[in-house]
This record gives structure tokens, sequence and C-alpha cells, in this order.
């Protein structure tokens, strides 16, 4: 009966409009088309900052010394923390979304209501969204603070946040939240709903689970350089990687490396 009324509906609607309600009418294919549009958008603002000659942008985050005022720093970095987290975090999300959108799919195939993966994904990213607002006063503060502490002080720092970062790894919140976003399909089959309003909540718990898995992970970022795109992938790869993986092991494993390089960071300073 829904798939009569749902014909006569779009008998009424011109080509464009309903080629567009049957292509929004598949949620799988509406999360493809967000992942990778969304990710696409985020790597591509990163590298068309990268690539400004004036390079004011990668200035503000390398240099703690521009004549620029807070203010204004503020703003770079702002406009470089949201499509930095958008490259690195939406790919390891994808896996959470896609299996969100095969559920819907198949309701949808069966005539129930479903509400767009683009709801869900909107409620994730409004968590690493106001991730990077709280980074943007964090970076002032370094770049306030560091050219006045002693000179060892950058590599100390570094040190200390990856050893922290390791050590994390091994913790049980971590685990805890790993293990959540392993499992999208058992979170979804307890907790479905077709409300729009409950599908954004949905999205926004994932975003917290993803977040208590990965911060320290990105705090890694303040180590290796803002904006550093080949960290950023080989960071939004293990990010990807450790929540498709079934296990705590590679998690284990990035812990344990990040607490060596830490070491030999501190090794390598009172040489």
């Amino acid at each position: 009966m829904n798939e009569i009324v749902n014909a006569q509906a779009l008998g009424n609607l011109g080509p464009v409009e309903a080629r567009l309600v049957a292509i929004t009418a598949r949620p799988k294919l509406v999360a493809v088309v967000c992942v990778v549009g969304l990710t696409a958008l985020g790597w591509g603002a990163c590298g068309l900052m990268l690539a400004d000659p004036a390079r004011s942008w990668t200035d503000v985050l390398c240099r703690p010394s521009l004549g620029h005022s807070l203010g204004l720093e503020a703003i770079l970095l702002l406009a470089m923390w949201m499509p930095m987290t958008l490259a690195m975090m939406l790919p390891s999300a994808a896996p959470m979304i896609l299996t969100y959108a095969e559920i819907a799919d198949m309701a949808a195939h069966k005539g129930e209501g479903v509400a767009s993966p683009l709801v869900l994904t909107a409620g994730y990213l409004a968590v690493w969204l106001a991730v990077a607002l709280a980074m943007t006063p964090l970076q002032v503060f370094f770049i306030s603070v560091i050219p006045h502490g002693p000179p060892q002080g950058p590599v100390l720092l570094a040190a200390a946040s990856l050893f922290a970062a390791g050590l994390y790894q091994f913790s049980r919140l971590k685990q805890a939240c790993l293990s959540l976003c392993q499992r999208p399909f058992q979170f979804f089959f307890v907790n479905w709903t077709e409300k729009p309003q409950g599908v954004f909540a949905l999205g926004l718990r994932q975003g917290l689970y993803c977040l208590g898995c990965c911060w320290a992970l990105m705090l890694v970022m303040f180590d290796v350089g803002i904006m550093n795109v080949v960290w950023m992938a080989i960071l939004a790869a293990v990010m990807t990687i450790e929540k498709l993986t079934t296990t705590a092991r590679f998690s284990g494993v990035v812990g344990a490396v990040l607490i060596a390089i830490s070491a030999a960071l501190v090794l390598s300073e009172f040489q």
C-alpha cells in the first residue's frame, strides 16, 4: 500500500524532482555520498589552506610570534581545526554511518519510515565540531606560553603528551569506547528509532563514544604539527583501523609505539 502511495506521489512530480526523491529514499547511497563528499570537502579545505602563497595559515600554527592579535589567531586556528577534524574523523565514522544506512535501507524497502543518514552524521559531527571549538583556545594558549618557557619545553611537552596518549590506549575508558565504536550494528539494533530527533541523538552518542576513543590521538597533532598532511593521514588511518578491528590488539600496538616515541624524544633531548 505504501509503495502505491509513493508511486502516485512521485507521479505528481517533475522528472528532476522525482529523481531527487528517489535518490534520497535510498539511505545507503545517501550515506556513501555524505561520507565521501564531506571527507573530500575537509581534505580539500586543508589543501587550499596549505597551498596559500601568503602562508598565513600555517605560520600561525608553526610560529608562536607573528604580530597577530590573539583574536585573529583564534579565528585562523578555528578555521583550520574544523576542516582538519572533518577530514580526520569522518572516515573513522564511515563504518558506523554505513551500518545505519544498511539497516535504514532494509526498513525503507519494507515501507517503514526512516531518518536520513545525514541526520545521524550531523549529530556525530556536532560533537567533533565542538571539539574543534575547544581545541582553538588550547592552541592559542600554547602559542602564547611556549616561547616564554625553557628551550627544552616543546620537546618535553611533546614527549609527555605522547606518553599520556600511549598510556590511554590501554585504559578501561578507551577500551570501553572502542568496543562501542566497533559494534555499531548492536548499538542501532538496541536503540533504533524512526524519529529524526532520535537519530540525531544517536549520532551525538556515537560522536561521544568516538571522542572517548580518539581524543588522545587527536592531541598527538599538537606534537607532530597541526595541518601536517602526512600525520593527518596516518592518524586518520589508525583511528579507522581501530574501529574496523574486533579486538584491542591493534590499539595496544599503537599505544606501545607512542610510548616508545616519547621515550626516544626524551633520550635525544638529554644526550
